[in-house]
């Protein structure tokens, strides 16, 4: 059996682990800063970033907004930002 450091006490991963905090141990404010800064930084890891780092950035991002998702499944949509909306501002 292993034992828990305290900083996976706080909800931090082993080194054998993705990198970052565990979303579900986030409260909702850091939450959303950690989602902030994916958002932010998708764009050059996407035309920059080598294949794992691709690939960690992408499995980061989807544990982050699952875990955003999750918390809140009937968060506000945007009549804009669903197909029928889509479809709308192109006629």
């Amino acid at each position: 059996m292993s034992e828990t450091t305290p900083s996976q006490a706080d909800g931090e991963r082993s080194e054998g682990d993705q990198a970052g905090l565990d979303p579900s141990a986030l409260n909702d404010h850091r939450l959303m800063r950690e989602l902030e800064t994916v958002h932010r930084t998708r764009h050059d890891t996407f035309l920059h970033g080598s294949e794992d780092a691709l690939e960690a950035h992408t499995r980061r991002m989807a544990e982050l907004e699952g875990e955003y998702l999750r918390r809140h499944p009937q968060r506000l949509v945007t009549a804009d930002r669903t197909r029928a909306g889509a479809r709308a501002r192109e006629e």
